[in-house]
């Protein structure tokens, strides 16, 4: 090898690597989750974001153009997640309490996560100056939450495994019964929130109550998943 160009290897191997920019957003996302959850959304900043996610604030702005598109983007990534969790993780399940039991505890891993509990906090607590974020938490979240296990339960119905009238009227109230009260205690700071043993023995017993009546679903839930 000549000194030429071995010069020429030694200045490649310096060179930076170009991060694809798929991986990047992924980057600003999980930046901008953390920004939040520490500081709220007035206080966080598109500078402190970009130094946390070590990206110059230029190309930040490339990726999301203000902080309102921040939150939405990062919104937006967890509930594709939580699409994805759904979908996949129970529809070919042939025993309908079984795959329901498993699809409920994809919804309480996300809407009682502690991500999202914080999110709600930041959101209660902010919303009067920014009414904004809470109208992008309820669409891109709370209404997107709903419709997921809506079509789910569209899916099994087409299955021939369930009869509904409304799966979405059937969602909503099998999310209210599977969320509410440990969101509610955990909000006003009465409980911690729940382990993943202890939602899914809450959405087992949900699952047994909406498919099988009150008695089934109080044999199924220990005291520590109410």
């Amino acid at each position: 090898m000549t000194a030429k160009s071995a010069g020429k290897t030694r200045r490649s191997r310096g060179r930076p690597q170009l991060r694809p920019d798929q991986e990047t957003l992924a980057i600003i996302l999980d930046a901008a989750r953390a920004e939040f959850a520490l500081n709220g959304f007035a206080a966080a900043s598109m500078e402190s974001v970009a130094r946390r996610a070590s990206i110059s604030s230029k190309t930040l702005y490339r990726f999301m153009p203000n902080k309102a598109a921040l939150f939405e983007g990062m919104i937006a990534d967890r509930m594709g997640r939580f699409v994805s969790a759904v979908q996949l993780g129970a529809s070919e399940e042939d025993d309908i309490e079984t795959a329901l039991g498993k699809a409920l505890l994809a919804c309480g891993e996300f809407v009682l996560s502690r991500e999202v509990m914080a999110l709600q906090r930041m959101i209660i607590a902010e919303s009067d100056r920014f009414p904004e974020i809470a109208e992008t938490f309820y669409k891109k979240a709370m209404q997107r939450t709903v419709a997921t296990l809506a079509a789910w339960l569209r899916k099994q119905q087409e299955r021939g495994l369930m009869a509904l009238a409304n799966p979405d009227v059937a969602a909503g109230m099998l999310l209210g019964m599977l969320a509410f009260e440990p969101q509610r205690a955990v909000l006003v700071g009465r409980q911690a929130p729940l382990t993943r043993r202890a939602m899914g023995s809450r959405a087992r017993a949900c699952a047994a109550l909406f498919l099988r009546g009150d008695q089934a679903g109080q044999r199924e839930v220990p005291r520590n998943a109410r």
